[in-house]
């Protein structure tokens, strides 16, 4: 009976680490402090600035302020999303014309 338990209890958390693990990717980047506020941290990283939206979930280690090295864990997700026509091939664009016939002289 006991067995019986644990058997349940491992499937349960294996299939609940799956599912976590299904989610979106999640990309890191790492480099000094440039402006910090209570929705953006501007991170510069190969002379780029690299601007991470943060809320009040955010975890933060650490003393965070402008100057401070950080790696910033992050995940992308749309906000928005606009779906256009598809584009037409040049094949449904040009109606096809009948092939022309060639013109054979009688001899």
């Amino acid at each position: 009976m006991m067995k019986g338990l644990f058997v349940v209890v491992f499937a349960h958390l294996f299939f609940v680490s799956a599912a976590v693990a299904a989610g979106p990717k999640t990309y890191q980047v790492t480099g000094p402090v440039l402006d910090v506020t209570d929705e953006v941290i501007v991170v510069e990283k190969d002379k780029d600035k690299w601007e991470i939206a943060r809320d009040k979930g955010t975890k933060i280690n650490g003393d965070l302020k402008k100057g401070a090295r950080v790696t910033i864990q992050y995940k992308m997700s749309a906000t928005n999303v606009d779906v256009k026509d598809a584009a037409k091939t040049k094949t449904e664009a040009k109606p096809q014309s009948e092939p022309k016939k060639s013109a054979t002289k009688a001899k």
